[in-house]
Parts: structure tokens; sequence; C-alpha cells
């Protein structure tokens, strides 16, 4: 299965020793249940769900993951990872910068980015290395795919990297309290129209300043 197998190679990435391939498979449909269970209905969901989910008994997602917050801090690693990795693909196989985002934005939407929105804030652990240089690189990465797209003109300079993080984590997240679990079929229409108003030159003035990261870090 892709997913658990690229989920696994952000993982690996991290750990060492390696650990068994049944119990990292484990881990990873673990892993990969609650990412899709947050993004549908907030990281409060029952752990329980998440292991029926990932067809896995609950004494396995306790061992390895021994409290939510430990889960949450997993599924944050691994969505940003994962992101992280697709916009480096996606560098790698367009040649027009702006084909790049676009190409960036819409693999980034299958990865279920929006999952990272409800866990950064409240108790989550913000400043945890790990994190830290996931986020770090995932920043420097979009960083560049955007750069090169202003640089060539195809993009509109109003614009920083948190602006594009925000923008596809609000557009990938069913609304709260309604019945919108289907969302994943227009999520990708809802994208190329976003990303058509990021096209240069610009067709409006923004309103406010460009959101950076440091501002979503501060949650201004």
């Amino acid at each position: 299965m892709e997913t658990v197998a690229t989920t696994a190679s952000c993982a690996t990435r991290r750990r060492t020793p390696r650990p068994r391939a049944d119990a990292l498979r484990n881990r990873e449909r673990i892993v990969t249940a609650a990412r899709e269970m947050f993004v549908e209905f907030g990281p409060d969901v029952p752990l329980d769900e998440v292991a029926r989910r990932a067809g896995v008994g609950n004494a396995t997602l306790y061992r390895n993951f021994p409290d939510r917050a430990a889960l949450t801090h997993e599924v944050v690693l691994a969505v940003t990872c994962r992101t992280t990795e697709r916009a480096q693909e996606a560098v790698a196989a367009e040649s027009d910068p702006f084909a790049a985002l676009s190409r960036f934005v819409h693999a980034a939407a299958d990865e279920r980015i929006g999952a990272l929105c409800p866990m950064l804030s409240g108790g989550f652990d913000k400043s945890h290395p790990e994190l830290l240089a996931e986020l770090r690189r995932l920043e420097e990465t979009v960083e560049g795919l955007m750069e090169r797209a202003m640089s060539a003109g195809r993009l509109r300079t109003d614009i920083a990297v948190g602006d594009v993080l925000v923008a596809l984590s609000q557009l990938t997240r069913p609304l709260p309290g309604i019945a919108c679990l289907d969302i994943d079929r227009f999520t990708h229409r809802h994208l190329q129209l976003f990303l058509d108003g990021l096209e240069a030159p610009a067709h409006s003035e923004l309103p406010g300043s460009a959101a950076t990261m440091e501002d979503l870090r501060r949650g201004d």
C-alpha cells in the first residue's frame, strides 16, 4: 500500500534501529488511520476508532503510542515529512516553476495536510526539536518553490508560504458540524480556483499582509 509505505519512509528516516517489519507496518497503519480520522473528525476522535480503522487491536495502538499526545505528535511529523517530499518531487518533475507549485499544492491535499491544523494548538508541544526540524524543512522547500515561481514572473509577489499552507489546510478539511465527509470530490476543483488566484499578474490587491510561518507559529 503506497500510503503506508511512504509514511514508513518518513518514519524510518528518523528512527534507528529499524523496528521489525510487522511492527513497523502496524505502527504506520495506525498513523495513516489517525491522519485520516483527525481530518474527518478532529484530533479528539476516540483512539479505539483509530485502532479499528487501522485494523489493529487497542493493545497494539497503545503499545506504539501510550497516549493521544504521542500519536498526535507522530501524525504531525508524518504529514509534515510527506508534504515536504511531495514538494521536492514537484521540483524534480516540473521545469515550469508555477507548474511545480501547482503540482505540490494538489499533492499536499492528497497527503491530508489539513490534519495539521487542529493539532498545532492547545496542549500540543509545538517546540519539540524533531517537529521544529521537520517544519523548517517544509518551510524552506515550499519557500524555494515559491521564490522560483516569483522570479519567473509566474507567481504574485504579495504572498508568503503561510498563505499557501493556510489555504491548503482550510480547503482540505470538512467544515465542522456538517455532513460534508465527501469533500474530497471537490477539493482539487477548489484548489485549482485558489491556484488561479495565485498566478501573476495579480487581478486584485490583497488586504492585510502576507502570512509567514512565524505568524502561524505565533497564532497571529
